[in-house]
This record gives structure tokens, C-alpha cells and sequence, in this order.
């Protein structure tokens, strides 16, 4: 354009200047300018490992970097440009995930929680899972990329299942209620009493059982090759379908009752493995069964804890991946083939590794086993599959912080935190920092693997607070006549009397109310009797107190509201929603002694906080690659719905009418 110009009007001046100023205004950027492709990545690798807090107080994330600690992010922000996020409400993994790969609010995208009732159906059961892809209202980046050619590889990421890419590769979406998904298990003698509430061995206190008791007896049939000095114990374990028999020896030649070793069989007669308390098995085949599917799979043994007299506490972990659970099913094997059986991440919601000391070093030992996998992974993608696009999770950074072991000694606003002694908090604080260092060596072999022409981005989805006493609303609820339950003598479980509840919370963030009462399918209800009781459970919401005069309730949102204050969809909510202060937790539990307070068993948490609250759910935010600032630190903490449309506006890619997030400007080179 400029020698166009030129040539035309050389001894022309009105022309020159008319041509002076044009070039001006395309300078300031007051005229649009072509694109110029050269700047766009054409690639994308997005990390988003779970539950990663970061911010400037507690866990300075960039402030270690800086340090040298964590050496590969280091270089990102040293290429790119970095700064913190803010999550939505409720800082829950599924709605903040859906928020991250849509780019909009929660109205938006409609996944308000984790387990959603809907009108129609009822409120004993969960009608939406925010885990699954068909409960979302909008489009996620992989069908954006698919739309525009890209091939996308999904690893662990929740709401990508049931698969909704076309040609791309999907392996364990997550909770998404699609194929043979198998958790780790663990098994406890009766007799142990580790104190776990019966709702809190189930997944999402609602699902499959995570831990399983077991009684001993003594038996006289088992493989010839165990040998012990005592009368062999048997156990049943039943895992996802698979009946294995546990033996328990006392190979101790010492006069007296000391069993030491686990024996396992499918068979009663060959061996599968052994352990001894403190061991890992080598990973060994079985033959699962989850509802009709069946298949062959791997798993291992950890044996956790074993008294002189047979009780006992083990583990058993799965191979994550089996054909049931990737698209297309070949790349299960050909994971397995080349990089080993597949630990996502450690644990599983409530957590369960939380009730024995030596539940911790289990902890520790599988998230590191999880991390290896995981770092594998990566060239493996990238120089096998040659993907487009990935997007890529680790689960471990949250389960670790919601665990109890971490949170409690390193976050001073813990109760537990002054109570500990120096040199705890510096143990708990060290092995974060590893955990942090891991994350950091994925990085490392992305940026390793992948080519100048890739936009890399490193964020995550909620940072943890520090937890430290769960609030049973229900107890409330109960107290002031809201609510009707029962303790079942055997289960110890509650029995809801629907036909005469007024009013129950149900997770994460939902008072549901009817004067007519909750039984049968939920309707929202309305007029002058519904308004009168609503009423009264937000005053009785209002006036709860702890023992010191805290009310835990930070704020009280009528199902109407929800979408102007919270951003939340109003169909996908109770009718009243509810956010608690940091340091507190809400939970379902009910109890005979309806107290309203208990300490929590875990010490860190997310799940209801108002992102106005704390610091302490922020996450971090890095982005390098093709026209993105070098060493820039953004200005403000930035909103979670902004990360998809940068990215997109990166690679040149239009930006969907649905996006509610602003394109963070301050970061492309001009």
C-alpha cells in the first residue's frame, strides 16, 4: 500500500500528506491492520493441572519461580507473559473447568455444581452430573478446534466425556458417567474403627464405594506355597466385579501370634502377589466386571497397615486406562504398551487416605508413581500423535491440598497451623514444594516437545483454602423443624422423610424449600407460603454462629438473583444458594446430636467461596509462544472467562458469540 502511494503521487505534497497520515494512523492502530498470520500460533498445549494455588502471600507460585525453584516455569514466564486468575463461583472443579474451556459464566455454560437437580426429578437423586459434557449448554475448545481442522488430544479432563470430538483422541475423561472407569480401592478390617462415615466411603458420598471392611477368618485352603505359624487368615475383596481372596501369614518364627505377610489370589491357588506392610506389588493382570463390561485389566498392591493379629488396611490401583474409557479404544493398549499402566492421580472425593499416619507416605508414593506416568505422557503425545491441540490435566496438585496432611501446617489462617512446631510445617511445606517441582517437570517436557509454532499455557481451574470445620446445615435445618430424618441403627446412615422436609442442603452450594413439602419430583414452588418459609431459613442461616460468634455464612442468594449476583444458571440451582466464609465447609451430614459445628477431618478446600473472599483460590496464569510479550507480568488478576478468548485470539481463530470473557489485550506484541 505504502509503494502505491508512493509511486502514484511522488511529486504530489497533498498526496504525501495524505499518505503521512494514513501510515500514522495505522501505527496507533486507529486504521485496522491486515493479519498478519506469522504471529498466530498454529498450535496448542494447555496444562491444567487441578487445583494449583497461587498468589502473593502464601504460595508466592512466581516468587519461586523467580527463585530458581521452579526452573521450567521460570522459563515460561521468562518467554511469555504471566500473572494470577480468578475463578467463578462455586471454585468447584466442574463448573470451573467448564468455565476455563468454554470461556463463559456458568449462566452460559449451565454446569452450576458438581451434583445438579433439576425440575422433574427427584432431589434424592442427581439428575445432572457437572462432570459430564452433555450437562453443558455450550460448545468446549476441542469442538471449537475440531470446527477449524485441529486435531485434539484430551488427557484426564473433566466434562470431556461423554466424548463429544469427532476424530481427535480422548483418554479418561473423568467422572463423566461414560464407559468402565475404575478408582483405587481400599480394604479395612471391621475391627480397625478408622471412624469413616458410611457416606464418606462413597464416591462423592453418593457412588460406588471407595473403601470396603472386610472381617478375617481362619481357613485351611490357600495356595501350598504360603507358609505360616499361625493359622492362615482369608478375607474376600471385592474389586469392581473381581473376587480376590486376601491371605494374611505370620511368617515370623517367634512362639507367638504376629502376622505380617498379605498373599493374594483369584483362584485360591496360584499367587498373584504378595506384600508386606510398607510394600508396593509389581502390577499384576485381573479380570474386571463393570456393569456387563469386562475386560483385563492391571492393578497393584500397597499393603498400608497390619497388626499383630490380622487386621488390617491395603490398597489396590488400577490401570486407569481400558478401551472402555478412550476413543478410540486402540490407544488404551498402546499407552499401556509403551509407557505402563496409567495412575491419573491419587485418591479420590471424599479423600481416603486420611485416617492413619500411615496413610500419608501412601499418598505421597502414588502421587509420585501418578506424576511419572504423566510426564511420560507427554513426548509420547506429542511425537506419536502429533496432535494439534492438547488439553491436559493432573489431578494431584487438589488432592493433595483438600487431603489433611498440607494445608493445615502451611496456610495461618488453619487452626492447625500454630499448633505445629517449626520443623512440621517446614516437612509439610517441602513436600508441597515437590509436588510443585513435578508439575514443573511437565512443563519442562512440553516445552521440550513441542515447536516454536505452539502456544503454550500453563493454568488451572481453583486454588485451596485452609479448612477447618464443616458446617451440617441439614443439622440446622433439622433443629428448627425444616427438616425430618432418621439414624438407621445398623448403617448409621440418615433416612430422609421427604413427604414432611420443608427444607435440606444438598451439595455443593443448594437450600432446597417447598411448604408443601420435598417428596416426590421437585418443582420450584412459589407464593405467599413459600416466600413466608424461605424467609425464615435464610434468618436461621443468617443468625447461625460458631462457638467464638463467627456465622460461617458469607452470603445468601435467592434462586432468582443467582444469574445477575453469581453469574449462575437459574435451572440449574436450589432455592436459596448458599456461600461459606474461608475456614469453613459445608457438608450433608446429619447426626442424632445435631450439632452444627465439627472439626473437619480434612484441612483444605474450595468448593463454595466467594472469589471476593480470599486470596486463596487464585491460580496462576502463563502463556508463551508466536506474538505474545516476553517477561511480561499482567497488571491485575485477570477472570477466568478471559483465558479462552486470548488463547483463541492467539491462534487467530474466531471467538464464539457465547464467550463472556474479554481478550486480555496487554499481552500480544503490537
Amino acid at each position: 500500500m505504502k509503494l502505491f502511494f508512493m509511486q502514484l503521487t511522488v511529486n504530489n505534497y497533498l498526496y504525501k500528506l495524505i499518505l503521512f497520515l494514513f501510515l500514522a494512523l495505522i501505527t496507533s492502530g486507529l486504521v485496522a491492520q491486515t493479519t498478519d498470520n506469522s504471529t498466530k500460533a498454529a498450535k496448542l498445549y494447555w496444562f491444567i493441572p487441578d487445583g494449583v494455588r497461587a498468589e502473593p502471600d502464601v504460595f508466592t507460585f512466581f516468587k519461586w519461580a523467580q527463585e530458581g525453584k521452579l526452573p521450567n516455569i521460570k522459563k515460561m514466564m521468562d518467554n511469555g507473559s504471566y500473572g494470577y486468575s480468578i475463578p467463578v463461583f462455586p471454585t468447584h472443579t466442574p463448573v470451573n473447568f467448564a468455565t476455563l474451556l468454554t470461556g463463559s459464566y456458568p449462566k452460559t455454560h449451565g454446569i452450576a455444581d458438581g451434583p445438579m437437580h433439576i425440575e422433574g426429578y427427584e432431589l434424592n437423586t442427581i439428575s445432572a452430573g457437572g462432570f459430564r459434557s452433555v450437562s453443558r449448554k455450550v460448545p468446549a475448545i476441542w469442538t471449537i478446534m475440531e470446527n477449524v481442522g485441529k486435531k485434539v488430544f484430551v488427557l484426564t479432563t473433566p466434562g470431556s466425556t461423554p466424548p463429544e470430538i469427532q476424530d481427535g483422541y480422548i483418554l479418561r475423561g473423568r467422572w463423566g458417567g461414560w464407559g468402565a472407569d475404575v478408582q483405587a480401592l481400599n480394604f479395612e478390617s471391621k475391627t480397625l474403627k478408622s471412624g469413616i462415615a458410611d457416606r464418606d466411603i462413597k464416591l462423592f458420598n453418593v457412588g460406588a464405594e471407595l473403601t470396603k471392611f472386610t472381617e478375617n477368618k481362619t481357613t485351611e485352603i490357600f495356595p501350598s506355597t504360603i507358609s505360616s505359624y499361625s493359622p492362615v487368615l482369608e478375607s474376600e475383596l471385592n474389586a469392581w466385579g473381581c473376587k480376590i481372596s486376601c491371605y494374611i501369614a505370620d511368617t515370623s518364627n517367634n512362639n507367638i501370634k504376629d502376622y505380617s505377610k498379605f498373599y493374594f489370589s483369584t483362584d485360591n491357588k496360584t499367587i498373584l502377589a504378595s506384600v508386606k506392610p510398607g510394600e508396593w506389588s509389581n502390577w499384576v493382570k485381573v479380570l474386571l466386571d463393570i456393569g456387563g463390561k469386562t475386560f483385563l485389566t492391571d492393578c497393584m498392591f500397597r499393603a498400608i497397615k497390619l497388626n499383630n493379629n490380622g487386621d488390617y488396611r491395603l490398597r489396590i490401583v488400577f490401570n486407569n486406562l481400558n478401551k472402555f474409557i478412550t476413543q478410540p479404544d486402540t490407544v488404551a493398549n498402546n499407552f499401556t504398551e509403551h509407557l505402563g499402566p496409567m495412575i491419573a492421580f491419587v485418591d479420590n472425593f471424599p479423600p481416603q487416605l486420611i485416617y492413619y499416619p500411615e496413610d500419608k507416605k501412601v499418598f505421597l508414593e502414588e502421587m509420585n508413581k501418578s506424576f511419572s506416568w504423566h510426564i511420560k505422557a507427554v513426548p509420547y503425545i506429542n511425537k506419536v500423535y502429533k496432535p494439534d491441540v492438547v488439553i491436559h490435566d493432573n489431578y494431584n496438585p487438589n488432592q493433595m491440598l483438600t487431603s489433611k496432611w498440607w494445608m493445615g501446617l502451611i496456610d495461618p489462617n488453619s487452626i492447625h497451623y500454630a499448633k505445629a512446631d517449626s520443623v512440621s510445617r517446614a516437612v509439610a511445606m517441602q513436600e508441597v514444594m515437590a509436588m510443585y517441582l513435578r508439575l514443573d517437570s511437565i512443563v519442562g517436557k512440553i516445552m521440550e516437545t513441542t515447536d516454536s509454532n505452539t502456544l503454550i499455557v500453563f493454568s488451572s481451574d481453583h486454588g485451596i483454602c485452609a479448612k477447618n470445620k464443616n458446617v451440617k446445615i441439614n443439622n440446622l435445618l433439622a433443629s428448627k423443624g425444616f427438616l425430618k430424618f432418621d439414624i438407621d441403627s445398623i448403617s448409621g446412615t440418615p433416612k430422609i422423610d421427604w413427604k414432611n422436609t420443608h427444607a435440606i442442603f444438598l451439595q455443593m452450594i443448594g437450600v432446597y424449600i417447598n411448604p408443601e413439602g420435598l417428596d416426590g419430583k421437585w418443582i420450584r414452588a412459589s407464593g405467599k407460603d413459600y416466600n413466608a418459609l424461605r424467609d425464615s431459613v435464610i434468618n436461621a442461616l443468617s443468625e447461625l454462629k460458631d462457638s467464638d460468634g463467627t456465622c460461617p455464612v458469607s452470603s445468601i442468594t435467592k434462586w432468582e438473583d443467582v444469574e445477575e449476583k453469581l453469574f449462575l444458571p437459574k435451572d440449574k440451582v436450589g432455592d436459596l444458594v448458599i456461600s461459606n466464609k474461608p475456614g469453613y465447609g459445608w457438608t450433608e451430614a446429619m447426626s442424632k446430636d445435631l450439632k452444627y459445628f465439627e472439626i473437619s477431618p480434612v484441612t483444605g478446600y474450595k468448593q463454595a467461596i466467594l472469589p471476593s473472599d480470599t486470596k486463596g483460590i487464585w491460580t496462576p496464569f502463563i502463556i508463551m509462544g508466536p506474538g505474545i510479550k516476553k517477561g511480561y507480568e499482567i497488571k491485575e488478576p485477570i477472570i477466568q472467562t478471559s483465558q479462552l478468548p486470548t488463547i483463541l485470539n492467539a491462534m487467530g481463530i474466531e471467538i464464539p458469540d457465547y464467550v463472556d470473557g474479554k481478550i486480555i489485550k496487554e499481552i500480544f506484541i503490537k
